[in-house]
């Protein structure tokens, strides 16, 4: 298992997609599977950083794997409660940029990146766990 923590900043989540690149190596990701992994994980550590922590001090544990089928990501933090999937909505392409309430989409587009997820809040933590299959099964 590898591990990184770092300050929770938008100039260190440069570390967080080293951190995922360099698992999907190992793992030997696809490399669309590997950008699906990168874009879900860095999306995730973003919002933690604006939202989360909403440009205070905090720190940001990942931590990932692999087994023979899947490779993970776990993401931690100690900012508030929040549950990334909770109300992720599809987009609403029927309805104008103009009236679209902003926000969202990048959650949306980061879940249905992966091929699974699971979020939970316990002991001051949040931990979301991203799941990506290392081999594809049609």
């Amino acid at each position: 298992m590898d591990a990184l923590r770092i300050a929770a900043t938008l100039i260190s989540l440069d570390e967080v997609a080293r951190f995922c690149h360099e698992l999907a190596e190992r793992a030997g990701l696809a490399p669309e599977t590997a950008y699906r992994l990168r874009l879900a994980t860095d999306e995730l550590a973003t919002n933690v950083v604006m939202h989360g922590y909403r440009g205070g001090e905090g720190e940001l544990r990942l931590a990932g794997g692999m087994d023979e089928d899947t490779v993970w990501i776990r993401l931690e933090d100690d900012a508030p409660p929040f549950d990334p999937a909770a109300g992720c909505k599809p987009p609403t392409p029927d309805i104008p940029l103009s009236r679209r309430p902003i926000g969202g989409l990048g959650i949306h587009l980061a879940l249905t990146a992966l091929d699974g997820f699971s979020h939970c809040y316990a002991d001051g933590h949040n931990r979301s766990t991203l799941v990506m299959r290392r081999h594809r099964t049609e």
